[in-house]
């Protein structure tokens, strides 16, 4: 069994997968958009056929599911974060700063009891995240 990550996006599915995998180091494994369907629908508006209508992108080491869905149905992300857990101090500050930037933070990047840095923000794609680099453990 395994379980995925699948983020709907309204119009700019492409632009976010492709934004992840040059600035987090991403890998996109398929996108495949509506003028490519191999089994095509009837009734595709033609501004639709350049719309994701189905991607995949591993990204530290998970596999995340994409498409794009009509403006007025999407919804950015609410009440669920992808959490990503980051190696250094400076990474940490790097990833936030490329997704706050036309974003909207939720909790500014700081030292907390568990990190010694984490953040919480939605990007301007709708996809909200946390930011961690997390304290040693004490063994």
């Amino acid at each position: 069994m395994e379980l995925n990550t699948y983020l709907n996006y309204g119009g700019n599915c492409e632009e976010a997968f492709r934004f992840y995998e040059r600035h987090l180091g991403g890998t996109i494994t398929m996108l495949t958009k509506h003028g490519e369907n191999p089994q095509p629908q009837p009734g595709i508006p033609a501004d639709w056929v350049g719309k994701v209508l189905h991607a995949r992108i591993r990204l530290g080491g998970a596999e995340l599911f994409g498409a794009d869905i009509p403006k007025e149905r999407f919804q950015p992300i609410r009440s669920a974060y992808l959490s990503l857990t980051l190696d250094s101090d400076r990474e940490t500050e790097r990833v936030f700063g490329l997704l706050s930037d036309g974003g909207e933070v939720y909790m500014p990047m700081q030292e907390t009891f568990f990190a010694t840095r984490f953040a919480m923000l939605r990007d301007r794609f709708g996809t909200s995240w946390m930011l961690i680099n997390p304290r040693p453990r004490n063994t």
